[in-house]
């Protein structure tokens, strides 16, 4: 995975460049489109996906949390990851500071397979500092999707979308510490909606991430 400029995609025409990257384009109506997210009220009609397609639509497990945990949180979002990939479990997740960035590391620690949804065009990776954790991923056999296309800058309205994909591509919804309100309990009001399995960690009364 070199370098993302975000800009070396205007140089070119979008199709060549999504080729010469190696970025594989999904349709809706494709055979290897994931078949739990082509069961979703307005599932995405086209993803754009870097690294093993398969891996969409292996059986997966969404973990999701603050971007600002406490150290047990993260430490559990971890530890979490590691086992479900031990069951031959796929772990998704945002790509986010926080419990997502621990989610990746567990799975990746485990020498699973992990699948990160982003919030942006294929062109970039935010926030920027997990751009060595995205590769990682890749190189892992796992793979980076979004419905975005190339150009998209990481705006809010972008990550509500976000998390509807999360949810669509899981069996279930794993939350480790969230805020009220936050995006990822709205990854599992989506999860709910789409008859998925929604789980959480407990935590302390006295901890507003619990």
């Amino acid at each position: 995975c070199p370098a993302r400029s975000g800009r070396d995609w205007i140089r070119a025409a979008p199709c060549e460049w999504l080729l010469r990257r190696g970025i594989h384009v999904i349709a809706l109506a494709d055979d290897d489109y994931p078949p739990l997210l082509r069961q979703i009220p307005g599932a995405p009609p086209v993803l754009f996906v870097e690294g093993a397609v398969a891996a969409l639509s292996s059986p997966q497990i969404a973990i999701v949390g603050s971007r600002s945990p406490t150290a047990s949180g993260q430490e559990l979002a971890q530890q979490f990851a590691s086992e479900l990939c031990e069951y031959a479990l796929t772990v998704t997740s945002g790509l986010a500071l926080g419990i997502d960035s621990a989610a990746h590391l567990g799975a990746l620690e485990a020498l699973g397979v992990s699948v990160a949804v982003m919030g942006t065009g294929p062109d970039r990776v935010y926030p920027a500092r997990n751009r060595v954790l995205a590769e990682r991923i890749l190189a892992h056999g796992g793979a980076l999707v979004t419905e975005f296309v190339p150009g998209i800058r990481p705006e809010a309205a972008n990550f509500p979308r976000r998390n509807r994909i999360i949810s669509g591509l899981s069996l279930g919804v794993l939350v480790v510490e969230a805020a009220l309100p936050s995006g990822s309990l709205l990854t599992a009001q989506c999860a709910l909606e789409q008859n998925r399995e929604v789980m959480a960690v407990p935590g302390s009364v006295r901890s507003a991430l619990s």
